[in-house]
């Protein structure tokens, strides 16, 4: 158990064809699980969830030629959890550091939700150190704020109807631990297609991310994103942040999408072709729902392993 009464975080080094080390970066100290060699990819987990997340595509792209690394961000599993640097400029410096970390010059980055999010970023403030971005269930930064305005119907009560929540000052971190981490799966369940849903891998993704949450710190540093994310929008930090993004990328961009993502809807996600200045590569996963990569695995990394070849 950990110092405050959590599980230890080294408890997410769970075992496989994968080897784990910790890795200096940007100040701080980051878990990663690496598998394969070659060309490096750099996969990005969101919320709420922990590097265990790619397991599938960390084998499929060792497997295609790949050196893939997936890390636990800050805040989460067995990364350092500071009290400050969850905002989206830190963030992409956490990436772009591991990125140099590792002994490499550039890397391809797959995020997801939220890791989408500072891969997208990351694109922009450090496009020297990507050879190309893929983002699963991760609309362009801008597109999801002009969309939460724009179509309040849809993307608008989609994130707010949990988003604004995350805002409260404690009883959030309480909530997701609460009953050994029992909201987590409700909320994966929620956003995730019917069919994982009521899968065996899907309990079992479940359970070690209601433990993962449980680590002392998680949920707060977790929750630390969702805040910037709002309060930044009525700072003059949330203007820069925007016009630093806004430039379109210059590298190519895959989005997959499922076609029934509750959370960040595909009619945002398709919005963001307006910042991909080297073009989008859209593709909709029918029937699926906000986590592509786990619902249907296979495919994803398919379509991953043939953007990356292209």
């Amino acid at each position: 158990m950990g110092a405050r009464g959590g599980p230890d975080p080294s408890t997410v080094r769970l075992p496989g064809p994968w080897t784990h080390r910790a890795v200096s970066a940007n100040g701080i100290r980051l878990h990663v699980a690496e598998c394969g060699e070659g060309p490096l990819v750099v996969l990005l987990h969101g919320f709420p969830e922990f590097w265990w997340t790619w397991r599938h595509q960390l084998t499929g792209l060792a497997e295609a030629g790949y050196r893939a690394v997936a890390v636990d961000l800050r805040g989460y599993g067995d990364s350092d959890k500071p009290p400050r640097g969850y905002d989206l400029w830190t963030l992409a410096g956490d990436v772009a550091g591991l990125i140099r970390a590792l002994g490499e010059s550039e890397a391809r980055i797959v995020g997801h939700d939220w890791g989408g999010l500072i891969g997208w970023t990351v694109a922009a403030l450090h496009p020297r150190l990507v050879h190309s971005l893929t983002a699963v269930a991760a609309p362009h930064p801008l597109a999801v704020r002009a969309a939460i305005v724009r179509d309040p119907r849809g993307q608008g009560r989609a994130t707010t109807s949990y988003a604004l929540g995350f805002q409260l000052p404690r009883w959030p971190e309480r909530s997701l631990r609460a009953d050994g981490g029992a909201r987590v799966e409700r909320i994966m369940r929620r956003w995730a297609g019917s069919s994982w849903a009521a899968s065996a891998d899907f309990a079992q993704a479940a359970a070690h991310n209601r433990r993962a949450i449980q680590i002392p710190a998680v949920a707060h540093c977790a929750m630390e994103y969702y805040r910037w994310a709002l309060r930044s929008q009525l700072r003059a930090e949330g203007r820069r942040f925007a016009a630093a993004v806004a430039r379109p990328t210059g590298m190519p961009v895959l989005q997959v999408h499922g076609a029934a993502d509750p959370c960040l809807l595909e009619r945002t996600a398709r919005t963001s072709v307006r910042w991909t200045g080297a073009g989008l590569d859209h593709r909709v996963l029918p029937g699926i729902g906000h986590f592509p990569h786990q619902e249907r695995p296979t495919e994803t990394t398919a379509l991953i392993r043939e953007f990356l070849a292209g």
